[in-house]
């Protein structure tokens, strides 16, 4: 059997060898354990199991699992997940795909399930991500599986293996993909990876042998509705979010961005009462949405080409694309801030740790980690929105009862976590702690990042000198009250009684 991997168009730098083994002729099926791109579109991982398909004259296997021992496990995240299980369930039946869509009723019920599915396998292919339980999944099933697991990279439009590097800011990667991305902008995954395919169907005989050890998520329990939620042993207090999952959700999404907000998004994405903001990551977190189709949905809209691009490399957040300028700002975030914390994480185990902060920043923060803090609250206390800060307390509700939290008040809700706290190593794990229970989009690179960034992340050391944030960056409630309109953004959120102020007492 030729080993060396199917012919195809998924590049070498997007393809990670996970164990030593060949593939096995008497595999039953190509498994395709989908953890992070939970998609059947625009789906490099998804296209490389069909690849192997061709090439080993096997059938498919789609295995989605969702797990429930994993820190945050919730109400929340599992609907947002089943959401896209209904979909993608429907669209199997349509193309007559094998598709498992797995609930795990007990904590270590899968690993015994992926076991089993791998034994069987010819080949095992997974999607490569860089941080939460995604890297230990994989590395525990390629210890036990006896077959080839490839992980596949389908995060970024830049490979984010493709460089050894680690980038200390966003100016500085901006300038590196500036000298280097354009390659990859005429490239992508298929947006229909079935199309023109010749496919053996799962035999009858093999899906009931696999059905004697898993059982499939049933038409109540994709229902996502609170009676069999309650039957799982996770977090029943962090309620559904405010906004539905799925491939067809974030279709949705991304359509009412283009046509309503994209024309604003430079000057307004900031502001709490302009809807400018795509609301697009959530999606992209659970890989309902791939950032390439992001990417090409913007090119068509701009009529752009690479031919647009500036001959300049400066790093300047504007003018290299050729394209409109809120169409610019938004690609800087899609993909330079993006992408920069897919970078860290990839090549940093300690993404999420206080030690992985740049040396003058724990150096600023540990000189003034003694100095008094004006109120100090514990993370009980913060989770509750009970602070002096009203302003605040808008910004957790909201993360609270929807699942997200508007971009700018985010930076400054951090921020004030690090002034309340009795040190910068607390306020780290109670930021970590409370984006990652609350927020649809959190436990992904990009939590880290703007978590960190609070913390001197990607930024520089900032004058004059402050008791606590030393040089960090700060940020004040007043101040960005006076930048941005609030009053609707508390009217929405803010507490229902008088007894609080409105903001903190700055200088």
């Amino acid at each position: 059997m030729n080993e060396t991997g199917p012919p195809g168009d998924v590049s070498a730098n997007r393809l990670r060898r996970c164990s030593a083994h060949p593939p096995h002729a008497d595999g039953e099926f190509v498994l395709y354990w989908m953890t992070a791109a939970r998609r059947l579109s625009s789906n490099y991982a998804l296209q490389r199991a069909l690849d192997w398909c061709e090439h080993l004259g096997k059938p498919l296997l789609i295995f989605e699992p969702i797990g429930c021992r994993a820190r945050w496990s919730c109400d929340r995240f599992h609907r947002f997940v089943l959401d896209g299980m209904r979909d993608q369930r429907q669209a199997c039946l349509k193309r007559d795909i094998a598709y498992l869509p797995y609930v795990e009723p007990s904590p270590k019920a899968a690993a015994p399930v992926i076991r089993e599915l791998a034994a069987r396998a010819a080949v095992i292919v997974t999607d490569d991500f860089p941080c939460y339980i995604i890297p230990d999944m994989i590395n525990a099933l390629a210890r036990q599986s006896r077959v080839l697991l490839e992980a596949v990279d389908g995060n970024g439009i830049w490979p984010m293996r493709a460089t050894d590097q680690v980038f200390p800011t966003a100016y500085a990667f901006r300038r590196f993909l500036q000298r280097e991305l354009t390659p990859h902008l005429t490239v992508g995954p298929q947006d229909d990876p079935f199309r023109q395919r010749k496919l053996q169907p799962l035999p009858a005989a093999v899906w009931k042998d696999v059905l004697s050890f898993v059982t499939p998520a049933d038409d109540t329990l994709l229902a996502g509705t609170p009676a069999a939620l309650a039957e799982l042993p996770i977090d029943h207090s962090v309620g559904r979010a405010a906004f539905a999952g799925g491939e067809a959700a974030a279709r949705r999404v991304l359509q009412t961005f283009l046509t309503s907000r994209l024309s604003r998004y430079g000057e307004h994405r900031n502001d709490p009462e302009e809807e400018a903001a795509s609301g697009l990551s959530p999606y992209l977190h659970f890989g309902h949405i791939g950032v390439h189709q992001i990417f090409q949905a913007i090119v068509k809209g701009e009529d752009w080409s690479p031919a647009a691009l500036s001959q300049s490399k400066s790093g300047s957040r504007s003018g290299w694309w050729g394209m409109s300028p809120n169409a610019e700002s938004f690609l800087d975030e899609l993909i330079t801030w993006r992408e920069l914390g897919y970078n860290f994480c990839v090549h940093r185990a300690d993404y999420d740790q206080y030690a992985s902060l740049p040396d003058w920043a724990q150096k600023t923060l540990e000189k003034h980690a003694t100095d008094p803090r004006p109120v100090v609250y514990t993370p009980a206390e913060l989770e509750a929105a009970d602070t002096h800060d009203e302003l605040w307390n808008a910004a957790q509700r909201q993360l609270v009862q929807e699942g997200r939290m508007h971009n700018y008040l985010r930076m400054l809700w951090g921020k004030k976590v690090l002034e309340w706290s009795p040190s910068p190593q607390q306020a780290l794990e109670t930021l970590i702690d409370l984006n990652n229970k609350y927020a649809v989009d959190g436990r992904n690179p990009n939590s880290y990042s703007g978590i960190c960034w609070t913390l001197g992340r990607y930024d520089r050391a900032w004058g004059p000198e402050r008791p606590i944030f030393g040089t960090i960056r700060y940020m004040s409630s007043q101040n960005t009250a006076r930048k941005l309109d609030v009053k609707g953004y508390l009217a929405r959120y803010g507490a229902k009684t008088k007894s609080r102020a409105l903001f903190d007492a700055d200088e």
